[in-house]
């Protein structure tokens, strides 16, 4: 039996990534920019490629607040807005998804990692020989990498992505997977401005958690805490330490408003996604497209 591997894609994290890394004098016929266009282009297509999924879904954050923002006013309020010119290219990525055949959401109140969290759990928990790949450039979602679950970065140039296994994840926290929420509870997370407990770093959160386990098990033996300034420390930011656990932990149970059935590869039009990337100066993507089944006068997906 054909194994079954669900590509889940971070719209927003590989929006962001491919912008910023590469020049806004990409541009379509028009001089508008397509950098961001372009990059997620070639991000997802070589994915694609290198996993060979049977089931894919991208995921999109949708303006407006979320969860979190009733949590905490100030969650990401440290975050500089990205210019313009990157929000003017996610509609246009969304069409690129539309030529190619591939399904993408958004939820309202929950962000796009929650919907990659529901729907990793949901096929762990309901396929039995489903394999997890998130592509993404947010470390967030480290926290859900499991035996079945594993999460794709890509890296600069021309390099494929690293990908991050439980031990892989270890290897660079110091951690396992599930105490990344605990971590982050008392060392706070400045990139989404969760404020963790004030005077503890990483390296004193890492050694808490390795010793006490969880942040429940910091807390329930507080009074063995050593050195005493330590122990004050935690004591005075309960609150937020319990109040950061809530905002870092990804959501698994959004109520999704599309079935994983939704989700499976099927063919595409080439002659379609020619007409796009070529109307955006993308003649390279065009290249690197595969052939549809279409073309090749069968019924065999080739995305």
């Amino acid at each position: 039996m054909k194994k079954n591997i669900f590509l889940l894609v971070d719209g927003n994290a590989i929006v962001h990534r491919a912008f910023h890394a590469l020049p806004t004098t990409l541009t379509d016929k028009k001089g508008r920019p397509t950098n961001a266009v372009f990059g997620f282009a070639r991000i997802l297509i070589a994915s694609i490629k290198q996993f060979a999924p049977t089931n894919i879904a991208v995921a999109f954050d949708v303006a407006g607040p979320t969860f979190r923002d009733e949590l905490f006013a100030q969650y990401k309020a440290t975050r500089v807005k990205a210019p313009q010119e990157l929000y003017d290219q996610i509609p246009v990525v969304h069409k690129m998804l539309d030529a190619l055949s591939i399904p993408y959401f958004g939820i309202t109140g929950v962000e796009a990692d929650d919907i990659i969290g529901t729907l990793a759990h949901h096929i762990v928990k309901n396929v039995k020989n489903g394999e997890v790949i998130i592509l993404t450039g947010d470390g967030d979602t480290l926290q859900l990498v499991s035996g079945r679950v594993k999460v794709a970065m890509p890296q600069r140039g021309v390099q494929p992505p690293q990908v991050y296994a439980r031990v892989t994840v270890e290897g660079k926290i110091g951690l396992p997977p599930e105490n990344i929420v605990d971590y982050k509870a008392l060392a706070g997370d400045s990139s989404d401005n969760i404020p963790g407990v004030k005077g503890v770093g990483p390296k004193t959160a890492v050694s808490l958690i390795k010793r006490y386990r969880t942040l429940k098990g910091v807390y329930q033996n507080i009074e063995t805490v050593t050195p005493d300034t330590l122990k004050s420390k935690l004591i005075a930011g309960k609150e937020n330490a319990f109040l950061s656990q809530k905002l870092a932990t990804i959501k698994k149970d959004v109520k999704l408003n599309f079935k994983l059935g939704d989700t499976k590869v099927g063919d595409y039009s080439y002659e379609e996604a020619e007409q796009f990337f070529s109307k955006l100066n993308m003649r390279s993507i065009i290249n690197i497209l595969p052939k549809s089944a279409r073309q090749n006068g069968d019924q065999v997906a080739l995305f």
